[in-house]
């Protein structure tokens, strides 16, 4: 499902989860890993997370900044969903979150992780402030849907990551993909009630 910038909050509640310096042992995950060539690094700075670069389609197309696996997973069983504040260059981007594997979960048929995603559409200019209910995010392998009856466990999510690839949705393509020179901003990742 593809949102849409500014949508405003109307929620009672954000708490914030991540902002500013607090992304500084994000690491960037490129194309390379698979025989591309793109290139983009993470750097924080009181404003939030830099993503950076060059994109090149070629061999792969995409770049990203991903956190560390998290000591303690987030319980975000208690809310509806994340809010992303970014600077996207009018970019569509990918926010992907991973969680902890559960023993007897559906999920362990699956040779690799799941990661739950969603297309995220950023303004031109400024800071768009993108709401993702938990409801919207759909399980992937490697850009590709996931077949099995997967639902989202909010009790345990232990990573997240910013792509901007050439795939949108799983098993799609992101029709506003466009490579070469890339400097995206995420300015904080909060969860709403």
């Amino acid at each position: 499902m593809l949102l849409s910038p500014d949508s405003p909050p109307t929620e009672i509640a954000i708490t914030p989860l991540i902002q500013g310096s607090e992304f500084s042992d994000w690491k960037s995950l490129n194309d390379t890993i698979m025989g591309g060539s793109s290139r983009a690094s993470c750097r924080s700075s009181d404003k939030g997370l830099f993503l950076e670069g060059n994109l090149v389609e070629e061999g792969g197309g995409f770049v990203s900044c991903r956190s560390p696996i998290f000591d303690k997973p987030f319980n975000l069983s208690k809310y509806s969903g994340l809010i992303i504040d970014v600077e996207g260059e009018g970019r569509t981007m990918k926010f992907a979150i991973a969680c902890e594997k559960k023993p007897l979960s559906l999920s362990n048929l699956l040779k690799g992780d799941i990661r739950w995603v969603v297309s995220i559409p950023t303004n031109k200019k400024g800071v768009s402030r993108i709401k993702v209910p938990f409801k919207n995010l759909e399980p992937a392998r490697r850009a590709k849907p996931v077949r099995l009856p997967l639902r989202f466990d909010p009790t345990c999510v232990n990573r997240f990551q910013l792509l901007y690839s050439k795939f949108g949705q799983p098993g799609k393509i992101n029709s506003g993909f466009s490579p070469g020179p890339i400097k995206v901003l995420i300015k904080s990742i909060s969860a709403y009630l």
